[in-house]
């Protein structure tokens, strides 16, 4: 018996998501505690969706610059990022305040630009069909996640495994 979709997919799908950013805005503000295990899983995850964009390349016309484009804006934003990102031990916990305004307006553009092309293309299935416009916008957030990432690492490091002597 072959499998039918349930009608209440494509309401599910969009509060999936909301509760998604939702996570990743409420990350960019106050001091978070340091996890290395979830920043290493999110540089992995990171690379297998910039593999992806880069296929995406290939079937979308025009995307070659978009996608380096706004990979470059993306690797600078995320420069700028961990250098406005403050680092320190609390209670003997290693954790860092982010800059909050490079990452929630990242995140905004993009989901911005999503909903524009979903209201504006006739509806899900239609929004699905990638521009160049919008790979360009995904591959700033991917470089910027990997740039952030990876010089958090280094700045965590820099910390110290054991908080200083008092």
């Amino acid at each position: 018996m072959p499998a039918t979709p349930t009608p209440w997919i494509p309401y599910l799908l969009p509060l999936l998501l909301g509760w998604v950013y939702y996570r990743r805005i409420r990350r960019s503000f106050g001091p978070q505690p340091w996890q290395p295990r979830r920043t290493l899983l999110r540089l992995v995850m990171l690379v297998l969706v910039g593999a992806m964009l880069g296929v995406a390349a290939t079937v979308v016309p025009q995307s070659g610059p978009a996608l380096v484009g706004g990979a470059a804006a993306g690797l600078l934003l995320g420069w700028i990022g961990v250098r406005h990102t403050h680092a320190e031990w609390r209670g003997g916990v290693r954790t860092y305040i982010p800059n909050p305004w490079i990452g929630g307006v990242l995140t905004l553009v993009l989901l911005g630009r999503l909903a524009w092309r979903y209201l504006h293309a006739g509806g899900l299935q239609a929004a699905g069909q990638p521009s160049a416009l919008t790979l360009g916008l995904a591959a700033a957030l991917v470089a910027y996640g990997l740039a952030y990432s990876i010089g958090l690492l280094r700045r965590m490091a820099a910390l110290g495994a054991h908080p200083p002597a008092a």
